[in-house]
């Protein structure tokens, strides 16, 4: 590796990088001067993981005695460092000892795993009791199995999404506590809500003003985890099934996906697609934040596996790339709920007996609550919706049920049990 490129790059960060406007996240506040672990941040691309490491380093140097000589911070997705290699740490420190004219103290590295052997490289850093770390990645199971067995008891593990809608309001300037939620502002939230399930949470969509303009950049984020983060990342080499998987998902989200039945399918139209196959790019998708699955609720390990997942989007807004001619906002409503779980790291199944139940929330050793979600409850499907939830309820012995709508909320008693009925967009920012 030149070491003239890399003091090129660490000089623009001492000298010339500017931090952009920041929208602060709902994300721990990390005293990284105090941490004795590795901050490993996770997330879908564009979900905001480098602004967050901005936020840690204005934080950082805000408080003081830090200054930006300190801090050394390498984006290793910089086509300059395409040659860049684990054996090439120690050319990085010492460039950055000559241009800064000390050794740094904290070190950001962002998107970590195009750094070959990078958790070795942490490993090493770390056990030299120098350096406090902060590392960002677009792969979930990368980081997980580095972590797990490179880093074990070295790092805490944090997940950064696209904007909740919470953090939505605040990115639009919209009050939303509950003195607001009693006076007109209250169709504020409601209008942003609407523009949420719509278009996601992705900040840079978020600022553009056009539909135009925000479909382009969510089709840019498609291309790029079906290119960079699947395709050139794991050599694959069915390239047609990778996209027939991914387009299929724009249109079948909040939905079961059967392995079987997509192979049936592919030989239908005459593309190849062994199961193996699909399950292994299904489980890439999964990696590349592109998609979530949930098991269908089992205490059984491999009756989990045998059954069909329920896929939703990471984010909502790559529904605006779908073939569909309508939109299906009770879809939209689950998948958001869906996300939304998973940014708070809930264990979700789905039930299915002689009805269904959308989510099942396992805490611990036991299922504990159960959600089902619906645009609105009439009285044709009332019945149905509350049928399925009292089922789940009742077999897994859960106490809590809960029914998440567009804007209704009481309390209801059906076979016994005790529903409650409230808005998704309030139990969002709860």
């Amino acid at each position: 590796m030149n070491q003239e490129i890399l003091k090129r790059i660490i000089a623009e960060w001492l000298g010339d990088k500017v931090f952009p406007s920041l929208v602060r996240r709902d994300a721990p506040d990390i005293a990284l001067e105090r941490s004795s672990e590795i901050i490993a941040v996770a997330g879908p691309r564009r979900a905001g993981k480098t602004s967050y490491m901005y936020q840690i380093i204005e934080d950082l140097l805000s408080a003081g005695p830090w200054l930006r000589e300190d801090v050394l911070f390498v984006d290793f997705e910089d086509y300059r460092l395409s040659d860049f290699t684990a054996a090439d740490t120690d050319l990085l420190l010492t460039a950055f000892q000559q241009v800064a004219g000390k050794a740094p103290t904290f070190l950001f590295f962002d998107e970590i795993q195009q750094l070959p052997g990078w958790s070795r490289v942490l490993r090493t850093l770390h056990n030299q009791n120098r350096y406090r770390i902060v590392v960002t990645g677009s792969n979930a199971g990368l980081l997980e199995r580095e972590i797990a067995t490179e880093l074990r008891g070295r790092c805490r593990n944090i997940l950064m999404m696209p904007f909740s809608f919470r953090e939505f309001l605040s990115f639009y300037g919209i009050s939303h506590d509950d003195l607001t939620l009693l006076t007109p502002g209250r169709g504020r939230v409601m209008k942003t809500f609407d523009q949420y399930l719509k278009e996601g949470g992705f900040p840079e969509v978020a600022k553009k003003e056009t539909m135009p303009e925000k479909r382009e950049l969510l089709q840019t984020y498609y291309r790029t985890i079906f290119y960079r983060d699947i395709l050139e990342r794991y050599n694959v080499k069915a390239k047609a099934l990778l996209e027939a998987m991914m387009r299929y998902s724009l249109n079948a989200f909040a939905d079961l996906f059967s392995i079987s039945l997509f192979s049936k399918e592919l030989k239908r139209h005459e593309l190849p697609g062994s199961k193996q196959t699909i399950s292994n790019y299904l489980g890439y998708l999964q990696e590349s934040f592109f998609l979530m699955a949930n098991d269908k609720f089992s205490y059984s390990p491999r009756l989990r596996a045998m059954n069909p997942k329920k896929i939703y989007l990471m984010d909502t807004g790559f529904s605006l790339l779908s073939t569909e001619f309508s939109e299906n906002r009770g879809k939209l409503l689950e998948n958001v709920v869906a996300a939304e779980m998973f940014r708070r790291q809930a264990e979700c199944f789905y039930y299915k007996g002689r009805r269904e139940c959308d989510f099942i929330v396992k805490k611990g050793l036991k299922p504990e609550t159960a959600v089902q979600v619906c645009w609105e409850l009439t009285a044709k499907n009332e019945n149905r919706e509350l049928q399925g939830l009292s089922e789940a309820m009742k077999a897994l012995a859960i106490d809590e049920g809960i029914i998440l709508t567009y804007d209704e909320e009481k309390e209801l008693t059906f076979a016994g049990l005790k529903i409650r009925v409230m808005p998704a967009w309030k139990w969002l920012i709860k």
